[in-house]
């Protein structure tokens, strides 16, 4: 019963999971999203919660800071409680001259520099990439609810404070609209798992612009993004 990293039992989470890396954002969206809301996870304070969204069953969980983190969470989620779904909603800074503060973006791709493909022994360079159904129903509901979104190539970096200062110019040549930290390693995980994997994210701050979002904003402000991602359920 339960893994080292989460209490739940087998039936406690829901075949759709949104992951937030902030539990305290989990906790948040269970509040004031969800109904007939029980928790299922509080080990290591990474809470996780089952309820209802319009009548249907949906979990969230917080899976942190990282690659290695999400890493762990989600390969749970889709080996050992049987969840088909995961979507990560996240911060992200942006890159693209075109996006600013609170845009939504959300990840076709996820470009990498982290090693946590190696273990896959594939071979050549495996692209990491979202669920093409999910996309597709998120860019719906977003024109439902008449909210811009920009879907292109996302970058997830292992390093936040980088010691290389050219990389930001070197990303954006290529187009990567926005800079995060955990998009790959769901997508890896999700492939591997034969499951359905999706990255929506908030701009939080702009990697050329000097702007950037209080912890307090980002932690009640991203509900245009929570919203497409609830009824991706």
């Amino acid at each position: 019963m339960g893994t080292p990293h989460n209490s739940a039992k087998k039936g406690d989470i829901a075949k759709t999971v949104l992951m937030p890396g902030d539990p305290l954002r989990a906790k948040f969206i269970a509040d004031t999203y969800l109904e007939n809301v029980t928790q299922f996870n509080a080990v290591r304070n990474m809470f996780g919660y089952t309820g209802t969204y319009k009548g249907k069953e949906i979990s969230v969980m917080g899976g942190g800071m990282g690659i290695p983190s999400i890493g762990i969470y989600s390969y749970e989620l889709f080996h050992m409680y049987d969840v088909d779904n995961i979507i990560r909603i996240g911060s992200a800074g942006a890159l693209s001259d075109d996006l600013n503060l609170m845009d939504i973006v959300i990840a076709q791709g996820a470009s990498t520099d982290s090693n946590y493909g190696y273990q896959y022994n594939f071979p050549g360079h495996f692209t990491p990439i979202a669920d093409y159904a999910l996309l597709e129903k998120a860019v719906a509901v977003a024109k439902e609810q008449g909210t811009k979104v920009t879907v292109g190539n996302v970058f997830s970096s292992d390093i936040f404070y980088n010691a290389d200062k050219t990389v930001s110019d070197r990303l954006k040549a290529m187009g990567i609209l926005c800079v995060e930290m955990e998009s790959a390693g769901l997508y890896y995980n999700a492939a591997y798992a034969h499951k359905h994997a999706l990255t929506i994210l908030t701009i939080s701050d702009h990697l050329y612009k000097s702007e950037e979002l209080s912890a307090d904003e980002r932690q009640t402000g991203f509900k245009k993004m929570m919203e497409i991602a609830l009824n991706l359920a």
